[in-house]
């Protein structure tokens, strides 16, 4: 099968994990920063299958958050990353992004937004691509700019803005310190997405979907947590599950052992996604293939799960239609 021929939609895919290295290397030097050699630079900013835990994957974030705080060079990785996906045949992307992480050299809010929002913008009037940016809040970050960021990204929901994420490390029982501003998102117009159940803890699916979450980012361990699996599968949350970045956190043990094909036939609506296209050494392509090869899947599996990709997508139902064409 061509895998890199298929129609493919990537819901879950993180802005400062997916940036080129030959650019996060030429951004550096341009900033005065010390990095090494292209190649050393890229095994650096690659996770191991050996990477021991999901912290020790986020260590490999630090390099793009350092180099991204200016507009040019958030404008150009958002540019560059819908670039890449078009290049392989993804007909619509969302990518996601902590703006709070970008304020260290004096941006404002606004100026972060907008620059990422110009950046997918242009390569979307370049390339067959549709797709939105939705913006993050940081588990591990302080709250009191919350209200701020929230309030600043609704300006842009009719912009290509179209959703709010909790990420970042996940504890038991977070959804409770997020509850109100997750509210207000709701309230403003946002989609809401929510990391959770990645990393052993299934409740937190169950309390992601209880304040208000329309899809769940991993959400893989619904199965060691009823109340969780019985509120996705009666609700028809979609879960944006991740492979190769799962089994690099640990999250599972080996591709073989990812629920994803057990969720399938249970009736859960899964997707197959990249999160980090550089961190986790990853495409698309890759992670179809992937799953497809591990599970034996036929083409006809793959044309559900790109339907449950389009179902669930932070779009409008023309931008729907338009996506289901391809594979129809």
């Amino acid at each position: 099968m061509n895998y890199k021929a298929l129609p493919k939609i990537d819901l879950h895919c993180h802005l400062d994990g997916s940036a080129r290295p030959e650019t996060l290397r030429e951004l550096a030097v341009e900033r005065n920063l010390q990095v090494a050699d292209i190649e050393s630079l890229r095994s650096s900013l690659i996770a191991p299958e050996s990477c021991p835990s999901l912290d020790e994957y986020l260590k490999r974030f630090e390099l793009a958050v350092q180099v991204m705080q200016d507009k040019a060079s958030l404008e150009r990785i958002a540019y560059e990353i819908f670039e890449d996906a078009s290049y392989e045949n993804v007909k619509y992307l969302e990518v996601r992004f902590g703006p709070l992480l970008h304020m260290n050299k004096g941006l404002n809010l606004d100026e972060i937004i907008s620059s990422v929002l110009k950046g997918m913008n242009d390569a979307k009037e370049k390339y067959d691509i549709e797709g939105g940016i939705i913006i993050a809040a940081l588990r591990t970050m302080p709250t009191d700019r919350l209200d701020d960021l929230i309030e600043t990204g609704s300006k842009y929901l009719d912009k290509g803005l179209v959703g709010f994420d909790l990420a970042s490390s996940e504890v038991a029982g977070f959804c409770d310190t997020f509850k109100p501003f997750v509210e207000k998102a709701k309230a403003l117009g946002y989609k809401i997405t929510i990391h959770a159940g990645e990393t052993g803890v299934g409740k937190n699916v169950f309390d992601a979907v209880t304040i208000g979450a329309d899809r769940i980012g991993h959400g893989i361990h619904i199965h060691s947590h009823q109340k969780a699996f019985d509120i996705v599968k009666k609700h028809k949350i979609v879960l944006e599950t991740c492979p190769s970045s799962n089994v690099q956190t640990k999250a599972v043990t080996s591709m073989e052992n990812h629920p994803i094909k057990d969720f399938m036939d249970a009736g859960i609506l899964v997707t197959i996604n990249t999160d980090n296209r550089t961190v986790s050494n990853t495409s698309m392509t890759k992670e179809v293939k992937r799953v497809m090869e591990t599970f034996n899947l036929d083409l006809s599996d793959y044309h559900k799960i790109y339907e449950y990709s389009v179902q669930a997508a932070f779009t409008s139902d023309e931008i729907k239609e338009k996506l289901l064409a391809y594979i129809r």
